[in-house]
C-alpha cells in the first residue's frame, strides 16, 4: 500500500492506494506548529477508524508547499511507518520538461497537479488548483508545464474583506441565487463568488488568446471549492477533487526505482 501526503497551507491531505486505486482519504488542517509525534498520532487515529494499519503502508510520498513541515513529517514516516518517505523537490523524476525560468522556485504542488492531470486526462491542458492561492498552469500536449499564473485564493479574498472592514461579517461561502442582493451577506456572496469565477473565465480566456486560436484545451479544477466555482464557471470543463493525489501515486510510480 502507497500512502500519498499533500501538505497545503490551509489542509494536509492523505489517501492510500493499492495499484492506482485510491482506497482511503483524509483531509486535516494544517498545523505549523505541530510536532512528528503530535501527526504520528493523529494519522495513527485516523488509520484506526478507518481498519487500516502503520503496517500495511510499503512506501510514502510527500509533496509540502510549507517547508517547516517537511522535517517534521520525514521523521514522523522514519518513527512510525519504519520508513523513509520520498519527498516532491529537486532531482525527482518528473517525467515532464517545466519550461520555467527557475524551476527550483515552482511549488511542488503545481509540478504534481500537471503530472496527476496529464496521466488523467492527456494534453493539452489549462489545471486551476483553487486553493490558498489558485494557480493556473498551462500544460502541453506532450505533458510539459509551460507555465502559468499565480492569484490570491478565495478564502483569503473573503478573509480580507471582513478583516479589513468594521462592520462586515464574516461569512460562508455559498452560492447566492442573484447579483442583485438585498442583504449585505449576500452580497458579500454574490461579489466573492461571481466576482471570483469572473477572474477565473477571464484568465483561462487570455491564456487561450495567448496560446492561439488551434490549441484546444481542457480545463481541470481541483481543490475544495472546485465544484461550486465551476457551476458558475464557462471555461472550467471538469472537477477533480483527488488530483494532486493522483498526481503523487504517479510520481511514485516514475521513481519508485
Amino acid at each position: 500500500m502507497l500512502l500519498v501526503i499533500d501538505i497545503g497551507n490551509s489542509n494536509i491531505v492523505m489517501g492510500t492506494y493499492e495499484g492506482k486505486n485510491l482506497m482511503k482519504h483524509w483531509r486535516i488542517s494544517t498545523d505549523r506548529q505541530k510536532t512528528g509525534d503530535e501527526y504520528g498520532m493523529l494519522i495513527n487515529d485516523l488509520f484506526r477508524y478507518q481498519g487500516v494499519n502503520l503496517s500495511d503502508v510499503a512506501d510514502i510520498i510527500i509533496s509540502s508547499v510549507v517547508p517547516p513541515l517537511v522535517v517534521p513529517f520525514v521523521k514522523m514516516c522514519e518513527r512510525y511507518f519504519k520508513i523513509h518517505p520520498l519527498v516532491v523537490g529537486p532531482g525527482i523524476k518528473t517525467g515532464i520538461k517545466l519550461n520555467y525560468e527557475n524551476p527550483r522556485t515552482i511549488g511542488a504542488d503545481r509540478i504534481v497537479n500537471v503530472v496527476g492531470a496529464f496521466e488523467n486526462y492527456g494534453g493539452p491542458l489549462i489545471v486551476i488548483d483553487i486553493g490558498t492561492a489558485t494557480t493556473f498552469d498551462v500544460v502541453s500536449d506532450t505533458g510539459d508545464f509551460l507555465g502559468g499564473v499565480i492569484a490570491p485564493g478565495i478564502m483569503a479574498s473573503a478573509e480580507s474583506l471582513f478583516s479589513s472592514t468594521a462592520k462586515l461579517p464574516r461569512i460562508e461561502l455559498v452560492t447566492p441565487k442573484n447579483i442583485i442582493c438585498r442583504n449585505t451577506i449576500s452580497g458579500m456572496q454574490a461579489g466573492i463568488i461571481f466576482g471570483y469565477v469572473g477572474q477565473i473565465d477571464e484568465i483561462v480566456k487570455r491564456i487561450r488568446k495567448e496560446m492561439g486560436e488551434s490549441w484546444k484545451a481542457k480545463v481541470i479544477a481541483t481543490g475544495g471549492l472546485a465544484k461550486m466555482l465551476a457551476k458558475e464557471s464557462a471555461t472550467i470543463d471538469e472537477t477533480d477533487h483527488f488530483l494532486t493525489l493522483s498526481g503523487l501515486r504517479a510520481l511514485y510510480e516514475r521513481n519508485r526505482s
